[in-house]
């Protein structure tokens, strides 16, 4: 033991293991025998950060243990491998057998360890995936990559990297794995026949983090201790977002903010993709199509909107002068460079370079040219093309090839080089470092909100994000859910897919379907490509308009629900949208559920994701469940078929036991006070309820805040507020299936209504 580490070496390689908390051990393996120091770039906080727990040492026939209160890890002493128990239940959570362990290439750099895969246990997350929600039986690599030519189920290499997975027995017991290496990563779930799991990275430590449960919520809680939780986001960012690669002048934005407006489509944010841009260029403004960029911005705020601006690392090769952003980057050599001179390849401006986000000076350079672009009324930024994006010729060319920059490209200062190979996947993370700070230095004391398309573990700090070029289909409508779920249980709670798909042409049917689904995602943002036919709601008529708009209007009548679950999910690290294993991983017919959902604890969602579907099978699990439409409750467990017609809302589901706290009509959040504010109470089979409504100023980071919990019992209501938050006079609207509604007119900080 080295303080409260357990070292073994084993003539030149070396194994490290540190109990870093109760419920955490770090199992490091060194190739070469040196461990590397931590990188000030690391997803991860550093050991220090946590306060290690009390650990005991014993030593057995070939083997030593180290323990905590929780875990015990198991080394042997001339092999490595390793075995992690559940110190309470006695549960195996990692074993690497008789002939697994830890294994490397001398020539090649490449390590792999290998463990046992019990044919009982199933895991998820694995970051952005497009099959279903269990990844056993593939092989997952994390290479973020931009997939141009389009996605589909089983496509592996996608746009955020996250090599972390929460395992599930067949009890419904958890642990977790995160692996702390951003090179080329592979974790190989396909052998079924020799129960064997493999994760192999190109180069690099085997630097895994072993997370106890037993619950998913625990595993997450432990998982986003290391690698960091989201910030709350302002609460204008939990609207509809409205979006579209194509919107090529000032007064085609100021048409579709109109036609928003005027077929009362709730919307509060719109995005000025790179069409805005002089020639694609960076920071720069269109000086034709869009001549008064402030106004616009200005005209659009009075209607309520909120913009976001799309802005790509690519940075347009000029060396003739007449753009600032190039000329002053190579001056003070902010780019990527291989050999002796500029990295280039082409992106949407034509031929780019690339800035060197790893270092300090470079961030601090690229947040100082956000400050005219927020000066000018910009709310929001969106990091697009940042894995990073790159072609052999013009994008254009049918022809061009996706490239990477050659793997020994050098990034970051000189006291702290590294290879692209090293830093690929975590280049996106570098870049929402920049960003971030430039929102945050330009509207000191407010929420901002960032977009990343790309990502490594730990993103969630920083960006939200979106599964990326999805495409009009309806299999790319399915596989969403499964792939916001597993993003969800990565730490990344802010996220969606694009509604309506991005790439092609929807349907009518689709195109509804995909609201009544999208209007629950985290980030509900519909988005379409330039070329690709009009996706706006009303494209195809009254019919199909107004149930894009039923949907939303639901969305935004629950603000107050979600707003409270996005609060919980900044606190604890847990998903705003949930797999129903999150709540019933002991119930084997809700664990592998990919088609519902459920929105914080107490909404379920059954979305129609099959064309020509008008009633589907819906699985309850246990407890007593209401349909939000009609009323009807029913107990689980149980399958029930339900009429979902397209005309009518989606399947949406209240948990016996929750009280839901809805808000009044809106064309944008907060354009009215949240009066009346109304309880809905569904009492369970004993006739009694709880909940919680949080809320503050909506904008604030360090704003007053309260939360407010409601108890039904005994047909009685109760309410009790904690905190400085004080909002102002309201009525309150109390419903409980069979009973009168009931107004209260007050709204004190404690209160009790009979019923």
């Amino acid at each position: 033991m080295i303080g409260r580490t357990l070292l073994s070496n084993y003539g030149g390689p070396a194994l490290a293991v540190t109990l870093l908390e109760p419920g955490i051990a770090r199992i490091r393996f060194a190739p070469t025998g040196a461990f590397a120091p931590r990188r000030s770039w690391s997803p991860v906080a550093p050991d220090d950060a946590f306060d290690r727990p009390p650990a005991t040492v014993a030593s057995g026939d070939g083997s030593v243990e180290v323990s905590s209160d929780q875990l015990t890890v198991r080394a042997e002493r001339d092999a490595g491998r390793v075995t992690v128990l559940d110190r309470a239940s006695g549960q195996v959570l990692v074993s690497d057998g008789a002939d697994g362990g830890p294994a490397w290439d001398p020539a090649t750099g490449a390590a792999t360890w290998t463990r046992r895969m019990p044919p009982e246990v199933h895991y998820f997350g694995l970051g952005e995936r497009t099959d279903l929600l269990d990844k056993r039986g593939r092989r997952h690599t994390f290479w973020n990559t931009d997939r141009f030519e389009g996605t589909g189920p089983g496509t592996d290499e996608l746009y955020k990297s996250i090599p972390f997975y929460l395992a599930m027995d067949g009890a419904g017991r958890c642990h977790g794995v995160y692996l702390n290496n951003t090179h080329r990563t592979v974790f190989d779930l396909t052998d079924e026949r020799g129960e064997r799991l493999a994760i192999t990275v190109d180069g690099g430590e085997l630097d895994q983090y072993i997370l106890a449960g037993p619950r998913p919520a625990d595993v997450v809680a432990r998982y986003t201790a290391l690698t960091g939780r989201m910030s709350l986001p302002p609460r204008w960012a939990l609207g509809y977002h409205h979006s579209r690669f194509g919107y090529d002048s000032a007064e085609r934005f100021r048409r579709v903010a109109a036609r928003l407006r005027a077929d009362l489509i709730p919307t509060d944010v719109l995005y000025l993709d790179i069409d805005v841009l002089h020639s694609h260029r960076d920071f720069t403004w269109d000086p034709e199509r869009f001549p008064d960029p402030a106004g616009l911005i200005r005209a659009l705020r009075e209607q309520g909107f909120k913009t976001v601006l799309v802005i790509d690392p690519g940075v347009a090769y000029q060396p003739e002068g007449g753009y600032d952003v190039f000329t002053e980057g190579e001056q003070r050599g902010y780019f990527l460079c291989e050999g002796d001179h500029l990295l280039l390849r082409y992106v949407w401006p034509g031929l780019c370079a690339f800035p060197d986000f790893l270092r300090d000076d470079v961030r601090d350079w690229w947040a100082g040219w956000h400050d005219g672009l927020i000066a000018s009324g910009v709310r929001g930024l969106e990091n697009d093309m940042n894995e990073p994006s790159m072609r052999d010729r013009p994008i254009w060319d049918p022809q061009a090839r996706r490239v990477d920059p050659p793997p020994e490209t050098p990034h970051g200062p000189p006291h702290e080089r590294a290879t692209h190979a090293e830093v690929h996947n975590i280049y996106a993370n570098a870049e929402n470092l920049a960003t971030s700070e430039a929102l945050r230095r330009n509207r000191p004391g407010e929420r901002p909100l960032l977009l990343s398309r790309a990502g490594f573990a730990g993103l969630q700090r920083h960006a939200a994000s979106w599964t990326g070029d999805n495409a009009s289909f309806w299999e790319h409508l399915e596989m969403s859910v499964p792939q916001v779920l597993n993003l969800g249980l990565c730490g990344l709670a802010f996220v969606g897919a694009d509604i309506g798909g991005f790439f092609a042409d929807a349907g009518p049917e689709l195109l509804a379907r995909w609201y009544q689904l999208g209007a629950f995602y985290p980030l509900a943002r519909a988005n379409n490509n330039k070329g690709c036919a009009d996706q706006e709601p009303w494209v195809w008529g009254e019919r199909i308009e107004a149930v894009c708009r039923r949907a939303l209007e639901l969305r935004y009548r629950l603000l107050p629900y979600l707003y409270t679950v996005f609060e919980e999910a900044a606190r604890t690290g847990s998903p705003v949208l949930r797999p129903l294993l999150y709540h019933y991983g002991d119930d084997s017919s809700a664990r592998l559920r990919h088609d519902q959902a459920l929105v914080g604890a107490d909404l379920m969602i059954a979305p129609v994701l099959r064309p020509g579907r008008t009633a589907r099978d819906v699985y309850l699990p246990e407890g007593r469940w209401y349909d939000l439409r009609t009323g009807a409750v029913a107990d689980g467990p149980a399958d029930v078929l339900t009429d979902a017609p397209l005309d009518a809302e989606i399947p949406v589901y209240a948990r016996g036991g929750a009280i839901i706290p809805f808000g009044p009509d809106q064309a944008f959040v907060d354009e009215r006070t949240l009066d009346p504010l109304t309880l809905a109470v569904y009492p369970d089979r004993h006739d009694r309820a709880g909940g919680a409504l949080y809320e503050d100023d909506g904008i604030s980071v360090d704003g007053a805040a309260s939360t407010t919990r409601y108890e039904y019992r005994d047909g009685t209501v109760t309410a009790r507020r904690s905190g400085g938050y004080a909002p102002g006079r309201r009525r309150v609207v109390v419903r409980v299936p069979g009973r009168p509604e009931r107004v209260r007119y007050e709204d004190s900080a404690s209160w009790e209504l009979a019923m």
